[in-house]
């Protein structure tokens, strides 16, 4: 007997799932499960994915649903993990408690660097684990080094083809291959979820405003985001859009609405703010927007892939300079989003949807911003990033790289042309050593 068991914490999540088992994907199974995991800051205020308007279409995939947040009660997801003497006895537990009895196991989870997936694939130890990916991060390197009991173990990443052409740096270090979900099969099984949501506003062709709460993940301060809706607003308007409508993220606080409709009185325009917490794609079916604005969304790459809508960005060049660490995950999807989209406040570029790189510049650029973030889990990129940087690197590039890394793995454009032996002097790095030593013990 076979079981396999998929993980999902989003609806977007759950459509991949859909449409990869639409697809054939997946081979045959006596039983598929959906391990379903609410990761919301507050779990108990935020509707997990079974609760969400559309699920009810996708739920025929699977014959059992089970929530990992139960499971684990009263842990929350995102910070709990067995302890390696205990997987054992939590594969035992769970074995009994989902009736799975001798069955052999196979996982579908996504996010498996980070908890809950990292947590269900130590448990299961001997299950061979596919890694889905439904948004933009796919393309960009794995952000923590992965136990390698749990990453050879990853036998391919199922990912939606968003960007045409550039292949997903995400488990390269393990030889994985990339796999992309059929787009006419993720396309119809959007499609069944169209008429979800009976209490959507009827709107014809508005500009659509997209938020996703960055404050919560500690990239802006809560007003600075305000200010993006903002500016994403303002902007609409000044390329001739009458008619709004704002999509908060679920989990946004509600005053963010306010802000944007105080505004909005004050250009005179009609704004539609939506509470019901559906996916982008079905507002695109339902609306046809005839402009998508967001900063660095998936969902912009959906508009532009998958129904053709036009698109603009905004705030992706604060979100360059802000993002900290350098390597934070969320990088490559903004590069990947201020490489390619328009700029909201150029006018001509909105209109003529002009493509600001070509998929070749683009893979080129990814792997050497990818090589930067993580050049220890992907050595092996070193050559390329140097070969971009060289060739490559003029006022436009730098906004995606910073000196001081470029510096610290003496990569080309860290110093001026004449003085790059410096990073490479073992005598200088040793007296820079031991002035940043003597400069710390004199402030101490």
């Amino acid at each position: 007997m076979t079981t396999q068991i998929f993980m999902a914490s989003t609806l977007y999540g759950t459509a991949t799932l859909a449409a990869a088992l639409d697809a054939d994907c997946f081979g045959p199974a006596d039983r598929r499960i959906l391990l379903v995991s609410n990761n919301a800051a507050t779990p108990e205020t935020t509707p997990s994915v079974d609760e969400m308007p559309g699920f009810g279409r996708l739920r025929g995939r699977f014959d059992d649903i089970v929530s990992w947040n139960e499971t684990i009660t009263p842990f929350h997801p995102g910070g709990w993990a067995p302890r390696p003497d205990d997987t054992p006895l939590w594969e035992r537990h769970l074995r009994l408690a989902w009736n799975l009895g001798d069955d052999d196991i196979e996982l579908a989870v996504e996010s498996i660097q980070v908890n809950p997936a990292l947590g269900v694939a130590q448990i299961f130890t001997g299950a061979p684990v596919t890694v889905y990916a439904d948004g933009l991060m796919s393309y960009g390197p794995t952000r923590n080094k992965i136990d390698p009991l749990v990453g050879t173990r990853v036998t391919r990443l199922l990912h939606l083809d968003l960007v045409p052409g550039l292949t997903p740096l995400l488990l390269t270090e393990f030889d994985v291959e990339p796999e992309i979900v059929p787009t006419d099969a993720f396309s119809k099984v959007l499609a069944e979820l169209v008429d979800t949501g009976d209490e959507l506003p009827s709107v014809d062709e508005p500009a659509l405003l997209l938020g996703q709460y960055l404050s919560a993940l500690g990239i802006l301060t809560a007003e600075q985001e305000e200010d993006l809706h903002v500016r994403m607003l303002r902007g609409a308007v000044a390329l001739g859009h009458s008619r709004v409508v704002f999509k908060p993220h679920p989990t946004a606080p509600a005053r963010w609405s306010r802000v944007l409709e105080k505004e909005a009185g004050k250009l005179d325009v009609e704004l539609t703010v939506l509470d019901t917490p559906v996916l982008a794609e079905v507002l695109y079916q339902r609306m046809r927007p005839a402009l998508v604005v967001g900063c660095f969304s998936t969902a912009l790459l959906t508009a532009s892939a998958l129904y053709g809508l036009p698109v603009a960005r905004i705030g992706t060049d604060t979100l360059l300079d802000r993002l900290v660490p350098y390597e934070n995950s969320n990088r490559v999807p903004v590069t990947i989003v201020d490489a390619l989209l328009p700029e909201l406040t150029d006018k001509a570029a909105v209109a003529e949807q002009r493509v600001g790189m070509t998929t070749e510049a683009l893979s080129g650029l990814v792997r050497a911003v990818g090589y930067a973030m993580q050049p220890k889990i992907l050595p092996d990129l070193r050559p390329a990033a140097e070969r971009y940087l060289t060739q490559h690197l003029n006022n436009h590039t730098w906004r995606y790289f910073k000196r001081k890394r470029l510096t610290s793995l003496a990569l080309p454009g860290a110093v001026p042309a004449q003085l790059a032996f410096l990073p490479r002097n073992a005598t200088v790095r040793r007296v820079a050593r031991r002035a940043r030593s003597l400069r710390r013990a004199v402030r101490r």
